[in-house]
């Protein structure tokens, strides 16, 4: 079979069936119906000469869209509105006078757009919910295990794998709360007319302005909003798009984060994310497992960061009530942000669920570094024991630069213990430094760390979304 048109791989190879669904053909123009519909009985409800019959008419004709149809329309009106306002009225003759009655484009377009943000923002909190639910669960499994940990990529003092995935864990919880702040304003667009203004509704309500707002609140209770925009052009503020983006964004930036840091640990052997029996690492070197779903969700990632910018270009310049220049734009850039998110919160969810961590590793790294780290608890040993804290000092800043040396120089081991144990001045014991070098003292509060912030913040959040979770998250390819 041959393939010769381009296909969009976000909906070939990486988003779920749900968000394409929700940016489809046939959730976008059964959704222009369902306001269409609204619009006729919120208007025969405020006493327009609207019947029954055909409101009826309309509801039975919601999803059977005759695409062909529509699209020999609009090659000949070149108006996607009208197209479908024709292919709509062919089908219902006896509504046909009344539908989309003094709105105008925007009333079908701009209104369905906030509903497709909304149910895509729904989607997208069901898939954080979950990568929440895996990585609390990764948290917790994990927050006594003890890690070397880092700074400016550079080993620093240890921590606990469940504490640090407490901090990605913590960004996450973040999101949630900005993905609700949005969810929580979207306003419906409403039925303002040409610039905003209700001026064609005046006129159907014979100059009633109180019909023509509760036209508006009729609307949008029937399609499930509590308010619609207070005021507006011809179109909703195109600053909403870019509050939305941002909340996508803000996600992404998390989870590439987090993919990120999955990706060093990975080139550490600390941890590989799930491979799979048959699973190709490369095509030349047969023994590479690369950590190709988490590279996938930084490469996802970095396109729903960047598709802000067209947000942001697009509200910053539209011209008065509106302007066209916006829509081919937004037909992109919207769908898209919503699809690479989806597909990069499924491989998260994934990675942290399937996972794994190789302890007996990290207590190699830790005990590669642990001589220089264990060095001060040395040196307060050795206080103790009546020797001189400067001098004491000093022999351990010599002892470490040579065994520094030795590693950097010659690749030999770390042996600055074995230095310090052959140093008379410390009054050092091997039963001594098995007690110095404990791990669990260098950790600090980790483990209590992890446990309380699980208990007091992922938790509230886990039992509150219950019902979403569940989610299977497979990947394609």
């Amino acid at each position: 079979m041959k393939k010769e048109i381009y296909e969009n791989p976000l909906c070939a190879r990486y988003a779920s069936r749900t968000m394409q669904h929700i940016f489809s053909p046939d959730f976008k123009f059964s959704t222009w119906r369902r306001l269409w519909i609204a619009l006729a009985e919120s208007e025969q409800e405020l006493g327009l000469p609207i019947t029954d019959e055909q409101i009826e008419e309309m509801k039975a004709h919601v999803d059977d869209i005759d695409y062909d149809k529509a699209a020999e329309y609009e090659s000949r009106l070149r108006h996607d509105v009208m197209a479908h306002i024709r292919t709509y009225g062919d089908l219902c003759p006896k509504a046909k006078p009344i539908i989309h009655l003094g709105a105008t484009s925007c009333y079908v377009g701009d209104n369905t757009d906030i509903i497709q943000l909304r149910e895509g923002l729904i989607q997208i909190r069901k898939l954080l919910v979950n990568a929440i639910d895996a990585l609390a669960a990764f948290a917790r499994t994990n927050k006594d295990v003890p890690t070397l940990a880092y700074t400016h990529y550079q080993a620093a003092q240890p921590t606990t794998v469940g504490k640090r995935a407490c901090l990605w864990l913590q960004d996450l919880l973040m999101d949630l709360d900005r993905l609700e702040f949005e969810l929580d304003h979207l306003r419906l667009l409403g039925c303002k007319g040409t610039t905003g203004t209700g001026a064609s509704f005046l006129e159907l309500f014979g100059g009633d302005g109180n019909k023509v707002v509760a036209l508006e609140e009729k609307i949008a209770a029937k399609m499930g909003f509590s308010a619609c925009m207070p005021v507006s052009g011809q179109t909703y503020s195109r600053k909403v798009d870019a509050y939305v983006l941002n909340v996508l964004a803000d996600i992404a930036q998390s989870m590439c984060k987090m993919a990120t840091d999955l990706r060093l640990l990975a080139h550490m052997k600390e941890f590989d994310e799930p491979f799979e029996a048959e699973q190709v690492g490369s095509s030349a070197m047969a023994y590479k497992r690369n950590p190709m779903r988490c590279e996938r969700v930084c490469s996802l990632s970095r396109y729903v960061i960047n598709a802000v910018r067209n947000t942001a270009d697009t509200a910053s310049s539209q011209w008065l009530e509106r302007t066209l220049d916006d829509s081919a734009n937004r037909r992109i850039t919207l769908p898209e942000a919503f699809l690479a998110t989806d597909g990069a919160l499924t491989l998260i969810i994934n990675v942290i669920r399937g996972g794994r961590i190789y302890p007996k590793v990290m207590e190699k790294h830790l005990n590669e570094e642990m001589p220089f780290m264990a060095t001060e608890n040395i040196l307060m040993h050795a206080v103790t024991q009546g020797g001189d804290r400067q001098e004491l000092h000093e022999a351990i800043r010599q002892h470490s630069q040579a065994a520094a040396a030795k590693v950097k120089l010659e690749g030999g081991e770390n042996d600055l213990l074995e230095r310090l144990l052959a140093d008379p001045a410390f009054h050092l014991t091997r039963e001594d430094l098995e007690t110095v070098l404990d791990v669990r003292k260098f950790v600090g509060l980790a483990p209590e760390q992890a446990q309380a912030f699980l208990d007091q913040y992922a938790e509230p959040v886990l039992r509150r979304y219950a019902d979403d979770l569940g989610i299977q998250a497979t990947t394609n390819v």
